[in-house]
C-alpha cells in the first residue's frame, strides 16, 4: 500500500515536515507518494543520505510527483 502526502498549496516548511513525519512512520519496504508545487531539492539530499530510493516527475498539470521507497 502506498501512502500519499499532498503538500500542494502549503507554505514552507510545512510540506517538508509532512514528508519527514510520513517517512518516520514508513515501514521497511513501504512506499510513499508526495505531491508538491515545486522540486524539493533539500529533501532529495536527505533521501539519498538515508538510503531511500526515489523518482520524481512533473506531471502535465505542473504538479511535482515523487515516488519514495523505504530501504
Amino acid at each position: 500500500m502506498t501512502q500519499i502526502v499532498d503538500g500542494r498549496g502549503l507554505e514552507p516548511p510545512q510540506p517538508f515536515e509532512l514528508v519527514m513525519e510520513a517517512l518516520a512512520d514508513l515501514p521497511a519496504g513501504g512506499n510513499l507518494t508526495v505531491l508538491l508545487d515545486r522540486m524539493p531539492y533539500p529533501l532529495f539530499r536527505i533521501l539519498d543520505r538515508d538510503g531511500y530510493r526515489h523518482n520524481s516527475r512533473i506531471r502535465d498539470d505542473g504538479v511535482v510527483e515523487i515516488e519514495i521507497a523505504a530501504p
